[in-house]
């Protein structure tokens, strides 16, 4: 116990020090916001990478879909190294950090008024942005608590207020600087941790060979196939499909994942970053999803929904972990308090610098100098950490599963609403107004209205839907409305924010 306890102080005192050494870099709004755009390829790959991977994957994720596909849940995390993160960084890295810079754009709202001439929708996506990244900000915290209970007997009330002081006291210090220094840190430990784990968990099943014989013996009602768990494409390859498609394709429309795009410091260190934030990628989020393919060698031990009977998803992993040794359970937990920690840094940032540019300033706030944007960004940033933090707590002792039900649209209908519109924005001069509105209504409308009608049945599969929807309707709109003018390969001076 003293060596966990002493593991997480260290981390916690590296995370808050780095946190007070990056302070210089935010004494501006561009240094708060995107560090100057001037972050180099490690620093920013690691930044995506984090981001993009929290305890919702490892823990969450990792655990839902190993049990639902077995070893077959590896292709997500193949799909994320290689679409959500190798093509998102070359067909948007360069383009992203050229066009926003052009635009004088900080944020993606702010790149949907300025490149579509229309502050309408940069308050639309801005509203957007707000109320699907705040329940989303609160299901980071969900990963947490067995794993706190498990290895210190630690109340999940007292884990996810420390989270958050902690979070705010880097952030509200160094802003995105903070953000991509301890992002590195974290993702180094997130590296070593994930192979030990890995190692340590086939190890306890008599290795791999033992391991992966007996997933093949496990059969699963409903299917006629034989050891359907151990085979190439799984149980449910359909579903597979639209899981791949949410959790790869919908980066390329999250603000807190672009945004990383906007900050990186030239072209050359965005194909440097490519290749990193793939290597990345492979490990983490295909370890993640190869360990939790392992999750049904554990059905004995896992927790079950005493009323339906169905398994607690979010028990398979911390199972899979409890008889791990304590130093390695201390690794996990630090693990898991990096991948969250850097993924809610990310997400309030990206929150409070949004409705600070997109909605107060000249809104609310007629007359905002730079040191007033810098005040509201980190009060903001403070009261957003404070309701994700409340929002779990009170989905933690609630039965009301309404919250936990927009927690998993968010990412459909993020993406869903910015996908089309911004890729279509950055590479064609022919988008219309028009056009962004109809993706907007189609990416909220249809993952919302699927949680309450559930006209499809995975909302998963309806967040991939609504995805693949965006990207059709803006061109197909734009042919039969005006587009708005705009010369992608012109001279230009940058704006100032």
């Amino acid at each position: 116990m003293f060596a966990k306890i002493l593991m997480m102080v260290v981390f916690i005192a590296a995370v808050v020090a780095i946190g007070l050494s990056t302070r210089k870099h935010s004494g501006s709004v561009e240094g708060f916001v995107l560090g100057g755009r001037n972050v180099g390829p490690w620093l920013s790959a690691f930044a995506y990478g984090t981001s993009y991977f929290s305890a919702v994957i490892f823990v969450g994720y990792a655990g839902q879909f190993g049990w639902k596909y077995g070893m077959s849940a590896t292709w997500i995390g193949v799909g994320n190294a290689f679409i959500g993160s190798l093509l998102a960084w070359v067909v948007l890295g360069q383009r992203t950090r050229r066009v926003t810079h052009r635009l004088g754009a900080a944020t993606m709202p702010q790149f949907f008024g300025t490149r579509y001439g229309s502050e309408a929708l940069r308050v639309a996506s801005a509203a957007i942005i707000f109320v699907f990244l705040i329940p989303y900000t609160a299901s980071v915290y969900n990963g947490l608590s067995r794993l706190f209970e498990m290895a210190f007997g630690i109340d999940y009330t007292v884990c996810i207020i420390g989270m958050a002081i902690v979070t705010c006291i880097y952030v509200v210090l160094g802003g995105y600087m903070a953000t991509v220094v301890n992002d590195f840190v974290q993702g180094m430990v997130m590296l070593v941790g994930i192979i030990a784990i890995i190692a340590a968990v086939i190890g306890d099943n008599g290795g791999f060979m033992a391991a992966y014989t007996s997933l093949s013996q496990i059969s699963i009602e409903g299917s006629e196939m034989s050891g359907p768990l151990a085979s190439f494409l799984g149980p449910d390859p359909l579903n597979l499909l639209g899981v791949v498609i949410l959790t790869s394709l919908g980066t390329w429309g999250l603000p807190q994942m672009v945004g990383k795009f906007y900050a990186i410091k030239n072209d050359e260190a965005v194909k440097q970053g490519a290749i990193i934030s793939t290597f990345f990628a492979v490990i983490v989020a295909g370890g993640s999803y190869f360990l939790g393919g392992f999750g049904r060698l554990y059905a004995d031990q896992i927790a079950f929904n005493p009323t339906t009977g169905a398994p607690v998803y979010d028990s398979v992993v911390p199972s899979m972990l409890s008889t791990l040794p304590d130093l390695l359970i201390g690794l996990v937990i630090v693990l898991v308090l990096s991948a969250s920690m850097s993924t809610l840094s990310s997400l309030v940032l990206t929150s409070s610098s949004t409705i600070t540019i997109d909605l107060i300033k000249g809104r609310l706030v007629k007359d905002m100098d730079e040191k007033k944007q810098l005040l509201w960004m980190r009060a903001l940033l403070v009261v957003f950490v404070v309701l994700s933090a409340a929002i779990a707590l009170w989905q933690y002792t609630s039965p009301v599963n309404f919250i936990a039900q927009l927690m998993g649209i968010s990412w459909g209908a993020l993406a869903g609403a910015f996908l089309g519109p911004f890729i279509w924005g950055l590479y064609s001069k022919r988008i219309s107004k028009a056009a962004v509105w109809a993706s907007f209504i189609v990416g909220v409308g249809l993952t919302t209205a699927n949680m309450f009608i559930g006209f499809i049945a995975s909302p998963v599969n309806a967040g991939a839907i609504a995805m693949l929807l965006s990207l059709a309707i803006v061109p197909l709109v734009s042919l039969v409305t005006p587009a708005v003018p705009f010369e992608l390969v012109e001279p230009f001076e940058p704006r100032e924010l």
